[in-house]
C-alpha cells in the first residue's frame, strides 16, 4: 500500500472504537434504531471529514516539496516551498529544501558562466581543439579546428572520424608532428593528446600547436650555418684561384711565341676566372639572404610602393591596377625588395622562350584589401609553374645564371611581417603565373 493509503487507514481505524462505543451507549439508553443510525452516520461523516483535513495538512506540504525537488531535477530553480519555519518538522524540511534549491541555483549559474568562459576561450584560441569518444565520433571542435581541417560549417556531435577525414589525427601519438595541406599552404602541427572522462565515459582530447614558423626559423638557421661554413671554405679556395688565374694570364700575354697553345691556355684561365667570380657572386647573394635584418615598421603606401617597383622594370611593360590606396605598417625597403624580386621573376618568365608566340609579354601589379590583410598580386603571361614544390628551396633555380635567392628572400621578408608569399598558375582564363604577397593590415 502507498504511504497515503496506509496513513488514511491508520486515521480511519481509531474511528471504529468510537462508533462502536457510541452505539453501545445509545443502546443502553434504549434509543430508537432510526436515531441510532442517524447519529452513527453523522459520526462517520464527521470522522471522514476530520481525516480528510488531517490528510490535507500532511500530504499537501509533502506534494509541494516533491514538486520543488522534481523542478530541481529538471534544472528549474524558480520553485520554492512556502510556510517554512524553524522548530517545526515540516517547516525545517521546507527551509532546507529551499536552501538546497538556492545553493544548486548558484552552482548552476557558476557552471554556466564557466562553460560560457570555456567556450569563449576555445573560440578565441588559435590552436585547434578536438575531442573524440571511444567510438571515434567527434564530440568537440572549435573554430580554429574548423579552419585547420577545412571544415566549412560547424559540425554537430557524433560525426564519425571517417566522414571528416581525421584518421591521421586519431592515429597520431602525443608530441607527434603532422602536416596539413600541401605545397605552399602546408602547415605543420605538434599534437598534444590526453584522455578525460565525460559522464564516466573515456574521451580523447587533441590540442594542436602550429610549429611551422618555429621549424622554418630552425631551417633558416641551419641554412645560415651551412652557408657560413660553405662560404668560408669556398672563399678560401676561390681567392687564390682567381688571383693565380689573373697572374698567369698577365704573364702569358707577355709571350709572343707558341700562339696557338697560349690561346688555349688563355681560354682556360678565363673560364677559371669567370667561374670563380660567378661562384663568389652566388655566395654573396646567399649571405645577403641570411643576413636580412629585422623590419623597421612605419606607415607605407601600397600604391606608391607598387608605382616605384613598376618603374624599375624596363624589359617588359608593367601595369598597375588596384583598389583605393591602403596604408600598412611595414618596412618599406624590405617590402620593395620583395616586390622587386617577384616582378623580376615575372618578367623573366614572360621573356622565356617557352612563351606562346604572337603575344606581347606583360606584367601586372594589382592589390585588394580584405578584412584582415592586403593582397598584392603580380601576374604574368609566361609559361606558368611546372614544379611548385621547390619554389622556396634555397639553391634551387631553373633560370640560367640564377641563384635561387629571389623567392626565398621575398618569403622571408613576408614572414617577418607576419605575412606570406604564394605562387600558383593563373585560373582567370590566361596562361601564366600569379604571385600573391599577403600583408596584415595591423602592424
Amino acid at each position: 500500500m502507498s504511504f497515503e493509503k496506509r496513513l488514511r487507514l491508520w486515521l480511519y481505524l481509531p474511528g471504529l472504537p468510537m462508533a462502536l462505543l457510541s452505539w453501545l451507549v445509545m443502546r443502553q439508553h434504549s434509543t430508537e434504531v432510526f436515531f441510532q443510525a442517524i447519529v452513527l452516520i453523522c459520526l462517520v461523516l464527521i470522522w471522514v471529514f476530520a481525516v480528510s483535513v488531517v490528510m490535507e495538512q500532511i500530504i499537501r506540504p509533502l506534494q509541494t516539496l516533491a514538486n520543488v525537488v522534481a523542478a530541481l531535477r529538471e534544472d528549474d530553480f524558480s520553485f520554492r516551498a512556502r510556510g517554512g519555519r524553524r522548530n517545526d518538522a515540516m517547516g525545517d524540511l521546507a527551509l532546507e529544501v529551499n536552501r538546497l534549491a538556492g545553493m544548486l541555483q548558484g552552482q548552476r549559474a557558476g557552471a554556466l558562466e564557466a562553460v560560457a568562459l570555456a567556450e569563449r576561450v576555445m573560440e578565441s584560441m588559435k590552436s585547434p581543439v578536438l575531442a573524440f569518444d571511444p567510438e571515434g565520433r567527434l564530440k568537440l571542435l572549435n573554430a580554429a579546428g574548423e579552419r585547420a581541417f577545412g571544415l566549412q560549417v560547424r559540425m554537430g556531435p557524433d560525426q564519425p572520424v571517417a566522414e571528416l577525414n581525421l584518421e591521421q589525427l586519431l592515429r597520431a601519438a602525443d608530441d607527434d608532428v603532422i602536416t596539413l595541406g600541401n605545397g605552399q599552404k602546408s602547415v605543420r602541427w605538434v599534437v598534444k593528446r590526453t584522455n578525460f572522462r565525460l559522464r564516466g565515459i573515456p574521451h580523447i582530447l587533441f590540442v594542436l600547436s602550429d610549429v611551422s614558423v618555429a621549424l622554418r626559423e630552425e631551417e633558416r638557421l641551419a641554412w645560415e650555418r651551412l652557408i657560413r661554413v660553405l662560404g668560408h671554405e669556398i672563399n678560401n679556395s676561390l681567392t687564390p684561384i682567381k688571383s693565380i688565374a689573373g697572374s698567369l694570364r698577365a704573364r702569358v700575354s707577355a709571350l709572343n711565341d707558341r700562339l696557338e697553345e697560349i690561346a688555349d691556355f688563355e681560354r682556360g684561365l678565363e673560364v677559371i676566372e669567370n667561374r670563380s667570380e660567378s661562384l663568389n657572386r652566388f655566395l654573396q647573394a646567399y649571405r645577403q639572404l641570411m643576413g636580412l635584418p629585422a623590419p623597421k615598421l612605419a606607415s607605407v603606401s601600397i600604391a606608391a610602393l607598387a608605382q616605384r617597383v613598376a618603374q624599375l622594370e624596363r624589359r617588359v611593360a608593367v601595369t598597375l591596377e588596384g583598389a583605393a590606396d591602403v596604408i600598412v605598417q611595414a618596412d618599406a625597403d624590405h617590402i620593395e625588395q620583395a616586390l622587386i624580386n617577384l616582378v623580376r621573376n615575372a618578367a623573366d618568365a614572360t621573356l622565356s622562350p617557352d612563351v606562346l608566340d604572337g603575344e606581347d609579354p606583360y606584367v601586372e601589379i594589382m592589390w585588394e584589401v580584405t578584412d584582415t590583410e592586403v593582397v598584392i598580386a603580380i601576374l604574368d603571361n609566361g609559361p606558368g609553374l611546372t614544379n611548385a614544390g621547390n619554389l622556396f628551396v634555397p639553391f634551387y633555380t631553373t633560370k640560367p645564371g640564377g641563384t635561387g635567392v629571389g623567392l626565398v628572400l621575398a618569403q622571408q621578408i613576408a614572414q617577418a611581417h607576419r605575412g606570406s608569399v604564394q605562387l600558383a598558375n593563373r585560373t582567370d582564363g590566361h596562361h601564366g603565373c600569379k604571385a600573391d604577397l599577403r600583408l596584415p593590415l595591423a602592424g
